[in-house]
């Protein structure tokens, strides 16, 4: 079980890192005209608001079966007792839907922002979002970029997958 959260905990990090790689990159896309100062103080505080609000927020996550299993512990009488085992007994059970639900939303969530950074390199996928929002209105076209976004991320991934796959049997030994 411990062999299992390491690699949990690893596949955690390197996800975090490629987030944190792509909100840097929004990031100094949004402000590229900007001085070099600004840059540089807009990047430190996104950094900082990723680092305390974002992780800190997931560690209190990662942290939910633990608070739970805690709160089953406490031992004595009375009515405070009865809600915190009741408490801790819900955290137990909903802390691994959760777990599982924010890993799709994750997968989900780096799939449609790296499409829609290299969507943003695209000029035919500016293009068509403009088009789309022409011709349907800007609330389709948000959903129609955030599709195609989405398609772009997937389809970006897999051929980096197929890259990786194949470099890996070509120069690693076993």
């Amino acid at each position: 079980m411990a062999e299992f959260e390491k690699e949990k905990i690893k596949g955690a990090i390197r996800t975090d890192f490629v987030l944190s790689a792509e909100i840097i990159v929004i990031t100094l896309g949004a402000i590229a005209q900007a001085a070099f100062l600004t840059q540089v103080i807009a990047v430190i505080t996104v950094a900082l608001i990723m680092t305390v609000g974002v992780y800190g927020f997931v560690a209190l996550i990662v942290k939910l079966d633990d608070m739970g299993l805690h709160l089953l512990k406490k031992e004595g009488q009375g009515a405070w007792l009865g809600f915190q085992h009741k408490l801790g007994k819900g955290l137990l059970l909903t802390a691994p839907l959760l777990m599982k639900s924010l890993a799709v939303i994750g997968t989900a969530a780096m799939f449609l922002v790296g499409g829609g950074i290299l969507a943003h390199g695209l000029p035919f996928m500016h293009s068509l979002t403009h088009s789309i929002e022409y011709y349907y209105g800007s609330i389709i076209a948000t959903l129609g970029g955030s599709l195609a976004n989405m398609v772009l991320g997937v389809v970006a991934g897999a051929l980096v997958l197929v890259a990786v796959t194949l470099v890996s049997k070509v120069f690693v030994k076993k």
